[in-house]
């Protein structure tokens, strides 16, 4: 445990110890906060107001605070992911400058070795999702806060978890890559695809029936959905004392994928978490695997 501990700490001490990757992935979540409230929000505001039913109002509040729970998930489902790329990175870094073999040749286990990366960038990204969700907080409490204690528990809980999965996928990635080149071009990719695959940038319930089919295999999508969800969760019961009635209120949370529907069947919460634990147990097993494999072989 204590040679876990060490590689862990060596980890993080390394990323942090690079001012350049540092400051790029700190930055990267309020970059894009902005360009979010730039762009996205007026396309959000036409988008929910084009979606509710003639003869029903709503107070600007309302409107405001909805839109900006779509922003706030819609950034935090994509940060956690992407972010977690751009604090990966040392395991490719590692490779590139040869440390990866000096661990290589010590007794220390694949495992723990393969573990260590994993939970120093879990907790470098972590440090950074947290502090792009402290931002989003600042920015709901100007665009309209209907958020209760309890939601903002389940939002941290969502954060982590999304964390948590987007390191994993990151990590199985990430150890195929040996070069700076190879590492940027992935993270172009993962940047400018993954807010479409997720549902961020535009409600799945927006696309085609085949498409949605295909999407709700992806782990990311639920994930998205549980933020929006507990985002969201008071503006609903704002709505509701505001006289809009229960069967609106549902066809609006279809129309920004709060709710979610696997062929047809809607999806629970407690689908939605397990999809997303077990994602995260199978992706770690995965990267286990490949890391201690490709140790081996290398070795021999």
């Amino acid at each position: 445990m204590s040679t876990f501990c060490m590689l862990t700490k060596r980890n993080i001490k390394v990323f942090f110890k690079d001012k350049g990757m540092f400051f790029t992935s700190l930055i990267t979540p309020i970059i894009l906060l902005v360009l979010y409230v730039t762009f996205l929000a007026k396309i959000y505001r036409d988008s929910f107001a084009s979606n509710l039913p003639q003869g029903f109002e709503l107070s600007q509040g309302v409107i405001d605070g909805t839109v900006g729970g779509q922003l706030f998930s819609s950034l935090l489902a994509v940060v956690c992911v992407t972010v977690a790329f751009c604090s990966n990175l040392l395991m490719v870094q590692d490779k590139i400058n040869g440390a990866r073999k000096d661990f290589l040749v010590t007794p220390v286990k694949r495992y723990k070795l393969a573990l260590s990366y994993y939970f120093g960038s879990l907790l470098t990204t972590l440090i950074i999702c947290i502090v792009a969700t402290l931002a989003c907080f600042v920015y709901l409490a100007f665009a309209g806060w209907f958020l209760s204690f309890g939601d903002i528990v389940l939002i941290l809980v969502d954060v982590i978890l999304l964390t948590m999965f987007g390191v994993a996928f990151s990590s199985i990635i990430n150890i195929f890559l040996s070069t700076n080149g190879q590492a940027s071009a992935v993270g172009t990719v993962v940047s400018a695809g993954y807010g479409f695959i997720c549902g961020a940038y535009m409600p799945i319930s927006q696309f085609g029936i085949g498409l949605q089919r295909i999407l709700m295999f992806f782990p990311g999508t639920y994930g998205t959905s549980l933020i929006r969800k507990h985002s969201l969760a008071g503006v609903y019961k704002q709505m509701a004392k505001e006289g809009i009635p229960a069967d609106v209120i549902e066809r609006i949370k279809d129309s920004i994928d709060c709710n979610i529907y696997f062929f047809g069947k809607q999806v629970s919460i407690g689908a939605m978490y397990g999809v997303i634990i077990g994602s995260i147990a199978v992706l770690l097993g995965v990267y286990v695997l490949i890391m201690y494999l490709r140790s081996k072989k290398n070795k021999a």
